[in-house]
C-alpha cells in the first residue's frame, strides 16, 4: 500500500514539473501542426493525475485572468492590458486542453484494450469447454422396449351380448317405474284442469240466463207500461 502511495506521489509530483515546464517553454512546445506538445501517459492512474492537475490549472487561469481584468481597467491602455491577459489565459487553456484530450484518448485505449482481453478471454474458455464436452464420452442410454399390448378381441360372445340386452330392459323398467308417478300427476292435474273448464263454463251459461231472463223481465215491464189503457164501456 505505501509503495502505490509513492507511485501516485511521484507521478503528481512528475506531471507538475512537465505541465510547468509546457508552461514556461510557450511556444517552444510545439508539434509539427503548431498543438502542445503533451508527455505520453502510461497508465490509468497517470492519466487521471493528468486530468485533475489540468482541472486544477483551468481554474487558477480563470481567477488569474478576472483578477488581472479588474487591473487593467485602472490602467490607461485598457485593451492592451486586456488583450495580454486574454492571450495568456488562451496559450494556458490551448495547453490544458491538450493534456486532457490525450489524457482521455489513453483512457478510452485502455478500456477498449481490457475489454478486448475480457472477451478474448470469454472466448477462450467457450472454447475450451466446448472441446471438454466433445472429448467426452457420451454415457450409454439404455433402451427400453415398450411391452406389447394385449391383442384385443374379436367379438362379443353370446352370454356378453345377452347380458347388455338385459342390462337395457332393467334400465327401460327402471326409467318407466320412475316416470310412472310424474306421468299420473300430470294426468290428474289435466283431469283437473278439464273439470274446472266444464265447471266454469256452467257457471258463465247460468250468468249469461240470469241476465237474459232479467233482461227479458225488463222488456215486458216497459211493454206493459207503455201499452194504452183498454176502453170502459159506458153505463146503460
Amino acid at each position: 500500500m505505501m509503495v502505490n502511495t509513492l507511485y501516485k506521489l511521484a507521478t503528481g509530483v512528475a506531471l507538475a514539473l512537465v505541465l510547468s515546464a509546457c508552461a514556461h517553454q510557450g511556444g517552444t512546445a510545439l508539434d509539427e501542426v503548431g498543438a502542445p506538445q503533451v508527455p505520453a501517459t502510461l497508465s490509468v492512474d497517470e492519466a487521471d493525475a493528468k486530468l485533475k492537475l489540468a482541472a486544477s490549472e483551468r481554474e487558477a487561469a480563470e481567477n488569474e485572468f478576472a483578477a488581472r481584468e479588474q487591473e487593467c481597467y485602472n490602467k490607461f491602455f485598457v485593451n492592451s492590458c486586456l488583450d495580454k491577459a486574454k492571450e495568456k489565459r488562451r496559450l494556458i487553456l490551448v495547453r490544458l486542453r491538450a493534456v486532457e484530450a490525450e489524457a482521455n484518448h489513453f483512457k478510452r485505449a485502455e478500456s477498449v484494450r481490457l475489454r478486448d482481453i475480457d472477451l478474448a478471454k470469454t472466448q477462450e474458455d467457450a472454447r475450451l469447454d466446448a472441446e471438454q464436452r466433445a472429448a467426452a464420452v457420451p454415457k450409454p442410454v439404455k433402451v427400453v422396449a415398450p411391452e406389447p399390448a394385449p391383442p384385443k378381441p374379436q367379438g362379443k360372445s353370446v352370454a356378453e351380448r345377452e347380458a347388455e340386452h338385459a342390462a337395457k330392459l332393467q334400465k327401460l323398467a327402471a326409467e318407466e317405474a320412475a316416470e310412472a308417478p310424474r306421468r299420473a300427476a300430470r294426468e290428474a292435474q289435466f283431469a283437473k284442469k278439464q273439470a274446472d273448464a266444464v265447471a266454469r263454463q256452467k257457471r258463465v251459461a247460468q250468468r249469461l240466463a240470469e241476465r237474459q231472463a232479467e233482461a227479458d223481465a225488463k222488456a215486458a215491464k216497459a211493454a206493459a207500461a207503455s201499452a194504452p189503457a183498454a176502453a170502459v164501456p159506458p153505463a146503460k
